[in-house]
């Protein structure tokens, strides 16, 4: 016997972390906004640029191509983005927000916001500082074991 107990595996433990987190996120943005968190995902970086290819999107949100691709096709089709020739690849598409989608963005952001707050209610400020140093060590330790997006 290996000694490997899954509820004491902290990988497991970060990934049941995040997907109650998510979950609890996610029926709040399909019910106020009818976005999927893919989608919400996508919105939120494509704002903070003025233009950005599916490819970075991919690797900024560390979501696979074809994730990716069918929230872009979504949010295109709800007239929250709008695809636009990249003058420096001309093989790929600038992804930008549409006034309506950045509209949305304005409205979802502070929800967004909200909902972390209340998720880290019973947490200090030291704590919470503690905590995303941690996370970041954490995505930089595993960052060698990342092939794919390296």
């Amino acid at each position: 016997m290996t000694g490997l107990k899954l509820d004491q595996f902290l990988p497991y433990r970060l990934s049941i972390a995040s997907n109650r987190v998510s979950a609890a996120i996610a029926s709040a943005y399909q019910a106020l906004f009818g976005l999927k968190i893919p989608e919400w995902r996508l919105i939120a970086i494509i704002a903070e640029h003025d233009g950005i290819t599916q490819q970075a999107l991919g690797v900024a949100t560390r979501m696979d191509k074809v994730t990716v691709s069918r929230a872009a096709t979504a949010l295109v089709e709800r007239g929250l983005v709008a695809r636009k020739p990249n003058p420096g690849d001309q093989r790929s598409h600038l992804l930008m927000l549409t006034s309506t989608g950045r509209a949305l963005y304005e409205d979802v952001a502070p929800k967004a916001l909200e909902l972390e707050a209340q998720v880290f209610e019973g947490f200090s400020a030291k704590e919470i500082a503690s905590f995303r140093e941690m996370l970041d060590r954490i995505e930089a330790s595993a960052a060698p074991f990342d092939a794919d997006r390296g």
